[in-house]
């Protein structure tokens, strides 16, 4: 049973157990079979083609894999709509599927009138490969302006996924059914997302989530640990980076190997908030997770203008919790977790004693490593933190040659 006196435990909702089935009832697989591949592959050729940006490319791995079921291709602009000012979608049967962020494929002036009446496309790489064709398509206007505001709620300057993809993107969108030929594999449960590296912070959350559903009957939790595996913003640290950091944690000890998944999720980052939280926890819906854990202003950022967070840090567990389609995922809320500087470990924040706790954020722990400062013992596996300190004397390497460089000529 839950400790009722715990006011995180207590107020979990009731339980949904066994694993749950995906977004639409069947997980969506739109690779090609290899066998066709070849065929497919020489149809495209004779099709009018759209030149797909790495991002885009992130975006089709996701719809392919099954992350965004039941959709099936790039959003048509009825979906699109629905997305964007209900986020949910309406299925044939009236079941209303959560679909916070509008996924959408771009293109210019140019490449809509190459298209002219054409009813379907090859989609090609930025290295120029054909990784797929969209059948059926429907070209629609791309209201930057109203996307924007909608989905981050400002347009203020500085959104680092508006200024990658949006801005500069064309002024059309093209929806239709998606068939790739590229192949992946999708695995899925509690799941963990993070787009940082894991402290020992992080674990003590994960590991105390084990402890809850073993107390609450379960025989065997699996952690999902759930990498962002799409685009980032500068500051963060890359995947390849945080993906040996993550084997160090492992290796450590840190997190038990025996109950822990480590699988990429490839969806590029918006940091939009509330708006995007709901993405990422419908994704883990369609990868078998009955649980999922939720902390402090999930997919928020700080405001890319003004000295505050952009979004109020409780909102994104608030609204998980209420937001259409994600009744049959449990949501888990989970204590605030800080450095005691007593205990000398991470451990669950006492207010009662607030001044033996030190918060250790984010971009203070990039802060040390890029430094040389070592973070207080117990902040991370010795292991983990070695990567972290090696990646940033690499960038250090690398910026001091190019000054170099740039002073010879």
């Amino acid at each position: 049973m839950l400790d009722s006196s715990n006011p995180v435990e207590s107020s979990i909702p009731s339980i949904k157990s066994s694993l749950i089935e995906p977004d639409g009832g069947a997980l969506v697989d739109l690779v090609v079979p290899e066998n066709e591949r070849g065929a497919k592959a020489l149809e495209a050729e004779s099709m009018s083609k759209v030149r797909l940006t790495k991002i885009d490319v992130e975006w089709v791995h996701v719809i392919s894999e099954g992350w965004a079921s039941p959709l099936r291709g790039f959003m048509r602009e009825n979906e699109y709509l629905q997305s964007l000012h209900f986020n949910s979608l309406r299925m044939a049967d009236g079941t209303v599927v959560n679909m916070s962020l509008p996924i959408v494929l771009a293109i210019d002036d140019k490449t809509k009138e190459s298209i002219g009446s054409s009813k379907n496309v090859g989609l090609v790489a930025p290295d120029g490969d054909l990784i797929g064709i969209l059948r059926s398509i429907e070209i629609y206007k791309h209201k930057k302006e109203e996307r924007i505001a909608r989905t981050w709620g400002t347009t203020a300057p500085g959104l680092p996924y508006v200024e990658e993809c949006i801005t500069s993107a064309g002024n059309w969108l093209i929806g239709g059914d998606l068939e790739e030929f590229d192949n992946r594999q999708a695995d899925a449960v509690f799941a963990f997302q993070l787009r940082n590296p894991v402290h020992n912070g992080h674990a003590l959350l994960m590991n105390d989530t084990r402890r809850r559903l073993l107390e609450m009957g379960y025989k065997n939790p699996i952690l999902l640990l759930h990498p962002l595996g799409g685009f980032t913003k500068a500051d963060d640290v890359p995947l390849d980076v945080r993906m040996e950091q993550h084997s160090k944690v492992l290796e450590d000890g840190v997190l038990d190997p025996k109950t822990t998944i480590v699988s990429i999720f490839p969806s590029p980052m918006h940091y939009a908030g509330p708006t995007e939280v709901q993405w990422h926890a419908k994704a883990r819906i369609n990868a078998g997770a009955n649980f999922y854990i939720v902390g402090r202003d999930p997919a928020g950022m700080g405001h890319p203008t003004e000295k505050r967070d952009l979004y109020d840090p409780d909102h994104g567990k608030k609204v998980l919790s209420m937001a259409p389609g994600l009744e049959k995922l449990n949501i888990l809320p989970f204590r605030v977790a800080a450095y005691d500087t007593v205990a000398k470990k991470m451990a669950f924040f006492d207010p009662s004693r607030s001044q033996d706790f030190l918060f250790i954020s984010g971009t203070k722990m990039r802060t040390y490593a890029r430094t040389g400062e070592n973070p207080p013992d117990g902040f991370m596996c010795p292991g983990g933190w070695k990567v972290l300190v090696q990646y940033y004397e690499s960038l250090q390497i690398e910026e001091e040659t190019e000054k170099a460089t740039v002073l010879s000529t």
